[in-house]
């Protein structure tokens, strides 16, 4: 996320770009480790507001986040190539070994049956802005998703969407690429500015 946070750096917005150990701790542990860091940017905010923006698992970090640590200037908030509906391929890995070894215990909240989700996540009553991609690179995940499904390799596009949110935009771009897309990043410039994105 280092290049993105460059070039909203560049746009005049201070970026704090918080890194956790996503593949050794649930999402609830996950909130723990990074609210200190979330606290300290609405605090140095002042008087401005504190904008979240969350790449794949992240975004569900940052729901789970709001529902009970809402800092009180919270600004914009825009998911990217997030799983808010879990994702089929985690579904398919949730039992491999290896999966679990790589992708920890937040990678076991990531499937599509939410019913353990239940009481992590509140309603979004903030303005949210999701981009959703559909071009893959991964034809194995893609046919685990489904034939004929728009994805981006990881994410089916419909696992994107969230109720109440503000905007929802496709992008043709690829899960693992989606942090270094400068399309991804115009879109994410334009919300944050405006509360929409480019049409």
């Amino acid at each position: 996320m280092e290049k993105l946070a460059g070039f909203l750096s560049g746009h005049g917005y201070r970026v704090v770009n918080v890194a956790y150990p996503s593949t050794k701790f649930s999402l609830e542990d996950l909130v723990g480790l990074i609210r200190p860091q979330i606290d300290d940017a609405a605090t140095n905010a002042g008087e401005g507001r504190i904008h979240l923006l969350g790449y794949s698992m992240g975004g569900l970090v940052i729901r789970a986040l709001l529902k009970d640590y809402r800092p009180a200037n919270l600004g914009r908030v825009i998911m990217v190539g997030t799983p808010n509906n879990g994702s089929e391929v985690a579904d398919f890995l949730k039992g491999w070994f290896l999966y679990r070894k790589l992708y920890g215990p937040a990678g076991q909240q990531l499937i599509t049956d939410q019913r353990t989700m239940i009481g992590l996540f509140g309603a979004v009553d903030y303005e949210l802005g999701i981009i959703a991609g559909n071009r893959t690179i991964d034809p194995v995940s893609s046919l685990i998703i489904g034939l004929g499904v728009p994805n981006d390799g990881k994410i089916s596009v419909d696992s994107t969407r969230l109720d109440g949110a503000t905007a929802h935009i496709v992008l043709p771009a690829n899960h693992t690429f989606f942090p270094v897309n400068k399309a991804m990043w115009r879109q994410a410039l334009s919300f944050l500015k405006d509360g929409r994105f480019l049409s």
